[in-house]
């Protein structure tokens, strides 16, 4: 019995702390995009960083082509989005948190950050110096090493990648942004995503869902998991008496 109930609990918790892929193929200059992440991605990872493993996947309807030993990108708004998709990509392959920021966990810095991108604000080609203001309102450290990434084969060679995994998705991306779990198309999540991510993602995550889902229509919450929990190692005491 003690060891049945082991197992269980075993699985329990290995049940909770599993986190559910969630991938967002954007573009840096996208209005859409831009909305998506400011009004639902932003909110929804500020309550469920814990349960969602997010990839940002900065290149959207960009094509790119090799020319020699470099890679060329035509983007779909233009020559000032490549630039901003290089600093989104180096953004997300540089960004780290230092011993003093206890707040943060590297992934929930680069939401912030790629938040703050996302917010518009700056004027013509001064990209750079909107990122670099971004980086000092968000408390990203070390923004030269993005910079440089990005003005740079490594930000050529990062976004790159980033094409490919696009295309590896969908080529060429009907949809901007275009938003999966698990890494499998849904047009109903796509449009449910747009609407209400929060909710979308709750409805996915893996039983019993956590306690902020607990409005939602068949969400097990974290308190009912926790009471399980309490009865089993109680229980499991009780045989080891």
């Amino acid at each position: 019995m003690i060891a049945k109930a082991l197992i269980l609990l075993c699985i329990l918790s290995v049940s909770y702390a599993q986190k559910t892929p969630v991938y967002v193929y954007y573009e840096s200059l996208c209005p859409d995009s831009q909305a998506f992440v400011t009004k639902q991605l932003y909110p929804t990872m500020k309550d469920l960083k814990d349960y969602v493993d997010l990839h940002l996947i900065p290149f959207g309807k960009s094509s790119y082509r090799t020319q020699g030993s470099d890679t060329l990108f035509d983007c779909h708004h233009g020559e000032i989005e490549c630039y901003g998709n290089k600093i989104h990509a180096c953004a997300i392959s540089h960004i780290q948190v230092d011993s003093f920021q206890m707040e943060h966990t590297r992934e929930s810095l680069i939401v912030d950050y790629i938040t703050c991108l996302m917010g518009g604000g700056f004027k013509d080609e001064a990209y750079a110096d909107f990122a670099k203001d971004c980086a000092t309102r968000t408390q990203v450290k070390k923004f030269d090493s993005i910079e440089n990434c990005a003005n740079s084969t490594e930000g050529s060679d990062l976004l790159k990648e980033m094409g490919e995994k696009t295309n590896k998705f969908e080529q060429p991306l009907k949809s901007v942004p275009t938003i999966t779990i698990r890494e499998s198309f849904d047009l109903q999540v796509q449009q449910d995503s747009l609407n209400d991510f929060a909710r979308t993602v709750c409805i996915h995550l893996p039983k019993p869902t956590p306690s902020v889902c607990r409005t939602y229509n068949g969400a097990t919450s974290i308190s009912s998991f926790t009471a399980l929990l309490t009865v089993l190692i109680a229980a499991a005491l009780h045989m080891m008496k």
